[in-house]
């Protein structure tokens, strides 16, 4: 009755019970391993589909069908790649390695098993993996050398599994380790030593992995022979024997320890007995390895149509990224043509919006510039106006301060009718006019030229009443003549005014006093 395997039960009791059951029911463990395959596969778990398809070697391997478990691997191989499972990868190269072992393929056995080892190493110098997990790695090359009767190349990666072994990480248990060091010590003539080693192990295998003691018992059966204890001999051989055929396992090795019964027995005479062994192995060995079998004749052509098919998909697939990086190559190039022609655009854009810009701002800045100078002119123009109109006005109060001057004269000097209150009324009120008339002149000035004004008092704080006139009047063009009228002195008094000015405005007499002034 097959066991049943709920969706909801962990993958881990799947892969457990295979394993309990792959010895005693090959048949139920490779069912349960394929049921687990299929479910994974379609939940898209590809790790764990890999780890049952990795599984399956061991069942193939009880029955001696080779070509499944080559079949089986190259399917994982291509899982592996397709979802760049590198650990994955390094266990499959591992068994295709030793699968190619069996068939004394050497070249292709170790090409797997350095294919992996690199790998492993890999993932080490990455930190993907503990440096433990090439303990596997160095074992398997170990037993490979073992299998070809190596033990010299053995020893050096038996030595590396010993100085990298970590219980912890490593991937394999301390009694196989030791299974290869007790052949390397047999082979060294230590054979004592060797056995004392088996007889140290062999109970972790009875209790572990039964079926192992194949192996264990032929080569223990070995050493006995080499001491030339034929009797110990045998009942090792007969013990591996029993132990392949009660657990149905390593059916391929049972052929080595017949040949060796084979030989033993013709060492003591018993040529029957030699005869039976020799046809019993003759008979295993065309089953599992004559190119006449069925079950193994696609493997030992080395057809490799998986592979074969993986190249040629996995070439195809390069084609086409080839393809298409060409065609990515012919957008890319079209896209930086489309988009230089774009910038090239945009630049001419904006070479002119930044020319009207700049047009704009150069005719608005002339315009300003025009407008000032317009204003300017126009304050100008309205300066020496005003500035015409206050001479004006000036000189009309020079013509009628000396018309004043003049009747006063004549009121002096007259002996008529007018009473002398009356005169001296008229010439008082000539007097304060005169001095109106120059108040009245100064506010003018100052509206007028208030900037003027107010730039003398300010940068020449010193000068008197007097000076601020003789300033005004030079600020208006008037002559030293005009300026002695209105004012009511002497001319040589306004020259004295002026020069007084010059010093308390500390000029040098290389500049001239009207164009200093003006430029106030």
């Amino acid at each position: 009755m097959f066991i049943f395997i709920g969706k909801a039960q962990a993958q881990q009791d799947i892969f457990e019970q295979a394993r309990a059951i792959r010895n005693e029911s090959p048949d139920k463990s490779l069912y349960l391993l394929e049921s687990a395959y299929r479910d994974f596969l379609k939940k898209g778990d590809t790790t764990n589909a890999i780890k049952a398809l990795l599984e399956m070697p061991f069942q193939y391997g009880q029955k001696v069908d080779y070509a499944k478990s080559y079949d089986g691997l190259w399917l994982a191989l291509f899982l592996a790649d397709e979802s760049k499972d590198d650990v994955s990868k390094a266990a499959i190269y591992n068994r295709l390695g030793r699968l190619y072992s069996f068939f004394k393929k050497e070249g292709k056995a170790f090409e797997y098993l350095n294919t992996s080892l690199k790998i492993k190493k890999n993932l080490v110098g990455t930190g993907e993996l503990n440096e433990a997990r090439l303990v596997q790695n160095y074992y398997l090359i170990c037993a490979t050398y073992r299998e070809l009767d190596k033990p010299n190349l053995g020893r050096i990666y038996l030595d590396s599994c010993f100085l990298k072994y970590d219980k912890s990480h490593s991937q394999i248990q301390k009694a196989y380790l030791d299974f290869e060091k007790s052949f390397i010590l047999s082979q060294e003539k230590k054979n004592q030593e060797a056995i004392a080693l088996l007889t140290k192990i062999e109970p972790w295998f009875k209790e572990n992995r039964p079926s192992y003691l194949v192996l264990v018992y032929t080569y223990w059966g070995d050493i006995y022979r080499s001491l030339e204890d034929l009797r110990l001999s045998e009942i090792y051989y007969a013990k591996a024997l029993d132990i392949s055929a009660k657990h149905n396992s390593h059916l391929d090795f049972s052929i080595l320890v017949h040949e060796r019964l084979a030989n033993l027995y013709i060492e003591k005479g018993d040529f029957k007995k030699a005869f039976y062994s020799q046809e019993k192995a003759k008979k295993l060995d065309a089953q599992f390895f004559d190119s006449r079998s069925s079950t193994n004749q696609p493997l030992l052509e080395i057809k490799d149509e998986f592979r074969v098919e993986k190249e040629r998909q996995e070439m195809l697939i390069q084609k086409q990224r080839l393809e298409q990086l060409e065609q990515q190559d012919k957008i890319s190039l079209l896209q930086r043509i489309i988009l230089l022609g774009a910038l090239v655009f945009l630049v001419v854009i904006g070479i002119i919006y930044f020319r009207q810009i700049r047009s704009k701002y150069k005719a608005e800045k002339l315009l300003i510039q025009r407008s000032k100078e317009l204003e300017i002119q126009k304050a100008k123009e309205l300066l020496e106006l005003k500035n015409k109109e206050l001479a004006t006005s000036a000189l009309q109060l020079v013509e009628k301060d000396e018309f004043l001057k003049e009747i006063k004269n004549k009121l002096k000097g007259e002996n008529g009718s007018i009473k002398t209150a009356e005169i001296n009324q008229i010439l008082k009120s000539i007097s304060h006019s005169n001095t109106s008339n120059w108040e009245e002149f100064k506010l003018r000035f100052t509206a007028v030229n208030e900037k003027f004004y107010q730039k003398v008092t300010k940068e020449y704080p010193n000068l008197s009443q007097a000076d601020q006139k003789i300033c005004a009047l030079i600020k208006l063009n008037f002559s030293s003549k005009e300026m002695a009228r209105l004012l009511g002195i002497s001319v040589e008094s306004v020259h004295t005014t002026r020069y007084r000015l010059r010093k308390k405005m500390k000029l040098d007499r290389s500049v001239n006093l009207e164009d200093f002034i003006s430029s106030i």
